[in-house]
């Protein structure tokens, strides 16, 4: 299952169901689970903790130091989890002390080609990364976000969950659970309203998030004043919580 090309430090723990193909290269203190398939010419470095039954395509560098200034080979580590595909030319960089220390990506991801996950960035589970994303340090994904491709996304901001974003657009604020944003800066559009249909979403919830996100971006009001009015609607609509607590966590402001 390990291509005799390929390159493993002695320190490497790789399960016996892993495939690695050829020139591949994979550092100390690296684990791999069960069912993984490296393919030809990926780059592992560590310390890089990487689950079961993902698929890193060629090219690919995952657990790199970060090019960040303030690094300075510090112990830091990536922490990927299970059943992720991480396609052509993608790099993901292991954390810093300045923050968590750790780069952490899910469960169930589909993260495409030439995509850059910055350090210490959170990325959670059932996202898409298109071609081209890029996020940089500090950056926070929520669960079922899909990021379009030439998305860039400025460091520390948080994309809430269920969010859209358009190709090419530039995300410089945290953008709220459920909302579409596009453009160059980035503009909130809508709720992300096809995304949560074909997730099951019912009719009632789709039209009270719709309602939700006029409060918020219509009416004029001030964002404390819009998170008390979605909170009254909280008890009808529990899927609400969601879009109120990326509200009231976010440390940058909003897209508007």
């Amino acid at each position: 299952m390990i291509h005799p090309t390929a390159i493993i430090d002695a320190k490497a723990e790789i399960s016996d169901s892993v495939t690695v193909g050829p020139y591949v290269v994979i550092g100390p203190d690296v684990k791999i689970g069960p069912d993984t398939i490296i393919e030809p010419h990926v780059v592992i470095r560590g310390p890089t903790t990487i689950g079961a039954r993902n698929h890193i395509y060629q090219f690919s560098t995952v657990g790199e130091a970060t090019p960040d200034l303030k690094y300075h080979d510090e112990p830091t580590e990536l922490l990927i989890g299970d059943d992720n595909i991480i396609r052509e030319n993608v790099t993901i960089h292991r954390g810093t002390v300045q923050d968590r220390g750790v780069t952490q990506l899910g469960d169930h991801n589909l993260i495409m080609a030439y995509v850059h996950v910055g350090h210490d960035s959170v990325v959670g589970n059932n996202t898409i990364l298109v071609n081209n994303t890029a996020l940089a340090g500090h950056v926070v994904v929520g669960d079922w976000a899909i990021l379009s491709g030439y998305t860039l996304v400025h460091q520390f901001c948080k994309i809430g969950a269920h969010s859209f974003s358009g190709m090419g657009t530039a995300i410089g604020k945290d953008v709220p659970a459920f909302v579409t944003v596009a453009g160059s800066p980035a503009e909130a559009k809508t709720i992300n309203s096809e995304g949560l249909r074909r997730r099951g979403f019912s009719s009632h919830t789709v039209a009270e998030l719709r309602r939700a996100y006029k409060i918020i971006y219509r009416q004029g009001l001030t964002l404390d004043n819009a998170v008390q009015r979605l909170e009254g609607m909280v008890k009808e609509t529990p899927e609400l919580q969601m879009l109120v607590d990326s509200l009231i966590n976010s440390e940058r402001g909003i897209v508007r």
